[in-house]
């Protein structure tokens, strides 16, 4: 035992203990409890539960966990093995060692003979062995012996059970909604009755850890506030009953919380106050409103006062409760004592009045808030600079209702606090700025920064932004005085000896895009140009170079297409901004629930853009279905002419390419309404639905897209949403197919009848498995699709030969009224589905490229760019080329494209079928995609050994481009 010690001793130093285990098992074997004591404490520190030695003592530990009172005289010897059992176990808690032992721990807990020690210590072991193995419990079985634990009278044990019921309640939250009324009646028997045996008192307060358990228990259940209505069995009684208690609970905590004399009674009622206003926050505008507004009167009283912990922990609080509707007005009466709070000593008082300030700032009180924040930015110190000019930025955008605004207050922080301007800053001014072209934001942003950027010492982030938006929109306002091509060149270039070198390769591109523009700026930029072409950044050089050659290699009207002004961003749902404070604070801090929450000028911003872009649709869709016309060339130049007679003769072969979609459009037209003949009995005579007219667009986009992507929807409309997803490897496919009924948004009918086909081809293997019934061949077979319930489909293809058509599939139902629906539609299996990409080298490429000439083995077409589509300019190529990389799986080929225009890749399509060796047979594949920006138009040429393959790929090449 004395070297047992000596050794644990050691461990507890630092140093790795490797011999003495089988010493330290004989001590866990020993009767006598002293032994027994050092054994169980040399067992926890020195092994780990996955160590080989555990199973020898397993049995061991199981006979110490089911001894009870068989010490001297029934004394608590029993007791006191079951506690050391219990404590190893916790501690090692190897998965052996939880499968092994984790029903004694249960059984422990639950026996009405363990004594309140062992039950405390068997649900803490629990907790932990939980926190190991998720799924060790299972929740509608525990539940009822967890209700039997919140009866037991000791508070102890009360204490222990809710920290395992909250570790149980985390991980299967609705399983224990049941033990709600429990947990309420405990909170109420200690705030409303004070019933709470003397020990358990703490200054005052009965068991304070208690209650906050209870509280972050009840959290997890916003619902619990909102009780269901009577059902007639009593239990909407129960619930309204419940819920009262816990409003009354939850209003004597707000009003009889005070600030104490003594600190420890004042940190723990304070914790018990915060947990409650944390209940309050959770049930959202569910709650009673008299609580909110109690919750924000108590916490705008404990933002005023001197304790720095109080007004911490009341700044944080009171901004999660801002986020409920109806808060922001009495949230707004505090805004003088926050601002107060923002010049507070301590850095942490400061951050959480930053984020109050964040979160109640509102349309209405957002340009006082912000030029408040910029103000006090001047005497903020480095510690919180960059996270108050971040969230300057946020506000100001997303509350601006003039845009100007928003540019004149990043121009601010930048004067004042330049070095903390983040480059995901400027480089949202210069999105916003492009994508908002109506007014005269760009023309007022040029000029606003051309002043900006005039002074000698000027912040380099204003140079950057002021070079781009300058050489972007500089002549908007080259007629005004001061400020023509010349004399933006010359405030620019003055700061180019103290810019680095990402600021010079903005000014590269900028003044190319002067020179090109102004006649005047043109001997300026040369030299610059010159000098660059030896510069020691890789950037300037290459910029310099390329701009400098330009107009020797291509024409006037090609250079002025490549300097024109850069087309909109996209615009996505969450900018670098918010993206960049989620990352600093996380998910559920209140600033970054706000940030993601659109303004009323957002709102509107994003309205116009989408009226824009529907507007555009539209036009679009007119064109497309508007009769073929040819243009004819305006200037008669010869080349024009024969590019022109090639479109039309490539408009020709899209028509006869397209001749068997419009033979599938025509049986698609006719299975709208009462088109299929009865396939016997009085259920057959119904009439049968097929597709509408109108949701046929959007089937074949919807079909187009998913040839290129992994997953997505193929079909929808107001009964039925069918999702793909799918994935390949080699010659091999799985296709995961599911029916979604969804018909809530209208009449909500369950699809009784409902049946799969898949057409059996030649060139592809599928194995079929799916819902019960759903591949039934009988008409009066089929399963049911209840209502916000999927069916589901698993097919497992292999291709065993070229194709260039997608596998058919019909989907057939029946609604409630008796109507019979059948849709045919297509999986969007398709012959690059198989590719594997291939890299070649220029000469490689190129020599099968010529090897692959041939009539059957090219296949050529030119597609012309939609009508809103912007111009094709090297991003536009670099959507073409993600398409023929991602979409179509081949590898791109670098260095045999002789122009930026054009894309060309490599690809192996894999088959599953075997040649005379038992080898697998495959095609080689090549695909050209050449644009012609002046026409606006693509040429797409695929080669390769087998004349399908090479159809296949061009025709999924010409639709991707399209919806590119």
């Amino acid at each position: 035992k004395k070297y047992v010690w000596k050794l644990v001793y050691i461990h507890v130093l630092g140093y790795d203990v490797d011999f003495g285990h089988a010493e330290v098992l004989a001590l866990v074997r020993s009767p006598k409890y002293t032994e027994k004591h050092v054994g169980y404490t040399a067992l926890s520190l020195l092994l780990r539960g996955d160590d080989p030695m555990i199973n020898t003592i397993v049995s061991t530990m199981r006979k110490d966990l089911t001894t009870q009172g068989q010490g001297k005289n029934g004394g608590p010897a029993g007791d006191a093995a079951q506690s050391l059992a219990l404590c190893s176990i916790a501690n090692m808690s190897g998965l052996e060692l939880i499968q092994a032992l984790h029903g004694e721990v249960q059984h422990i807990l639950v026996s009405k003979t363990s004594t309140p020690n062992v039950k405390k210590k068997a649900a803490l072991c629990l907790l932990r062995l939980v926190r190991t193995s998720p799924n060790l419990v299972a929740g509608r079985e525990f539940a009822p012996h967890v209700a039997q634990l919140l009866q037991d009278r000791h508070l102890g044990v009360l204490t222990s059970a809710m920290s395992l019921l909250n570790g149980l309640a985390s991980q299967h939250t609705m399983e224990y909604e049941s033990l709600i009324p429990y947990v309420v009646h405990i909170l109420g028997m200690l705030v409303l009755k004070k019933a709470c045996a003397r020990e358990y008192l703490y200054y005052r307060t009965p068991s304070p850890w208690l209650q906050i358990k209870l509280l972050k228990f009840l959290q997890l259940y916003p619902q619990a506030i909102s009780p269901p209505t009577d059902n007639g069995h009593g239990e909407g009684s129960n619930a309204k009953a419940y819920v009262s208690q816990l409003t009354s609970v939850v209003s004597k905590i707000l009003t009889e919380t005070d600030v104490s004399d003594s600190i420890n009674k004042s940190n723990a009622d304070h914790a018990i106050l915060f947990e409650s206003v944390n209940l309050i926050v959770v049930w959202g505008s569910a709650g009673p409103v008299q609580l909110r507004d109690g919750a924000m009167k108590l916490l705008g009283k404990f933002i005023s006062v001197r304790e720095p912990n109080i007004r911490y922990l009341g700044l944080m609080t009171m901004a999660k409760l801002a986020q409920l509707d109806g808060s922001a007005e009495s949230i707004k009466k505090h805004q003088a004592t926050v601002l107060v709070s923002l010049k507070d000593a301590d850095i942490s008082v400061r951050r959480r009045a930053l984020d109050l300030l964040f979160v109640m700032c509102d349309t209405d009180n957002a340009e006082r808030i912000v030029d408040e924040l910029v103000a006090h930015l001047v005497l903020a110190d480095a510690a919180i600079r960059e996270e108050m000019v971040l969230k300057i930025a946020i506000l100001a955008e997303k509350y601006a209702t003039d845009l100007r605004w928003y540019v004149d207050t990043i121009l601010k922080l930048i004067s004042i606090s330049g070095d903390h301007v983040s480059d995901a800053i400027w480089h949202r001014v210069v999105q916003i700025v492009t994508n908002h072209p109506q007014g005269d934001l760009q023309a007022y942003a040029a000029a606003t920064l051309l002043v900006a950027a005039s002074p000698r010492r000027c912040h380099e982030t204003a140079v950057r932004v002021a070079a781009y938006v300058l050489g972007e929109f500089g002549f908007l306002i080259a007629e005004r005085p001061g400020m023509s091509g010349e004399e933006q060149f010359r405030i620019l270039h003055q700061h180019w000896a103290t810019s680095d070198a990402q600021t010079r390769a903005i000014l590269v591109s900028t003044y190319a895009k002067l020179a090109n523009l102004y006649e005047e700026c043109r001997p300026l930029v040369a030299p610059v140009f010159a000098r660059c072409k030896n510069s020691v950044d890789v950037e300037i050089q290459q910029r310099a170079a390329e701009y400098a050659s330009m107009r020797e290699a291509f024409s006037p009207e090609a250079v002025e297409d490549l300097l024109r002004e850069m087309p909109p961003f996209e615009d996505k749902r969450q900018s670098a901004l918010e993206q960049r404070l989620k990352e600093k604070e996380g998910d559920d801090s209140a600033a970054v629930l706000k940030a993601t929450r659109p303004s009323p000028a957002q709102r509107q911003r994003q309205q116009q853009s989408v009226a824009a872009v529907r507007a555009a649709e539209e036009a679009a869709a007119v064109v497309h279905h508007a009769p073929v016309s040819h243009p004819v060339a305006d200037d008669g130049d010869d080349e024009e002419d024969d590019e022109e007679e090639e479109d039309d003769e490539d408009d020709d072969e899209d028509e006869d390419d397209d001749d068997d979609e419009e033979e599938e459009d025509e049986d698609d037209d006719d299975d709208v309404g009462v088109q299929h003949a009865p396939l016997g009995g009085d259920r057959d005579a119904t009439p049968t639905v097929g597709i509408p007219n109108e949701v046929i667009p959007a089937m074949r986009k919807a079909f187009s897209n998913l040839c290129t992507s992994q997953s997505g929807v193929l079909f929808e409309n107001a009964l039925l949403q069918v999702g793909v997803k799918h994935e390949y490897v080699g010659a091999q496919g799985r296709i995961s197919v599911f029916f979604g009924n969804v018909s809530e948004k209208s009449v909500k009918t369950p699809l009784h009848h409902f049946r799969v086909v898949v057409d059996e081809v030649d060139h592809l293997r599928i194995q079929k498995q799916g819902t019960q019934g759903l591949l039934d061949e009988d008409d009066d077979g089929g399963c049911t699709v209840a209502v916000r319930t999927q069916a589901k489909l698993l097919l497992l293809v292999e291709v065993t030969a070229p194709f260039d058509d997608a596998p058919a599939m019909r989907v057939m139902f029946e609604t409630d009224d008796g109507t019979r629906h059948e849709y045919p539609l297509r999986l969007p299996v398709v012959a690059t589905c198989f590719m594997e990409p291939v890299t070649l080298e220029p000469g490689a490429f190129m020599q099968r490229w010529k090897s692959l000439e041939g009539q059957d083995r090219e296949c050529q077409e030119v597609v012309k760019a939609p009508a809103n589509a912007p111009p094709i300019d090297e991003d536009y190529m670099s959507r073409i080329a993600k398409i023929i990389t991602e979409g179509l799986k081949f590898g791109r080929c670098q260095g045999c494209d002789p122009t930026p225009w054009t894309v060309s890749g490599a690809a192996t399509f894999r088959t599953g079928a075997k040649d005379l060796n038992g080898n697998n047979i495959n095609v080689g594949c090549l695909v050209r995609v050449e644009a012609n920006p002046q026409a606006g138009a693509f040429r797409v040429t695929t080669r390769t050994l087998h004349p399908l393959c090479s159809k296949a790929v061009k025709n999924v090449a010409l639709v991707s481009i399209k919806l590119a």
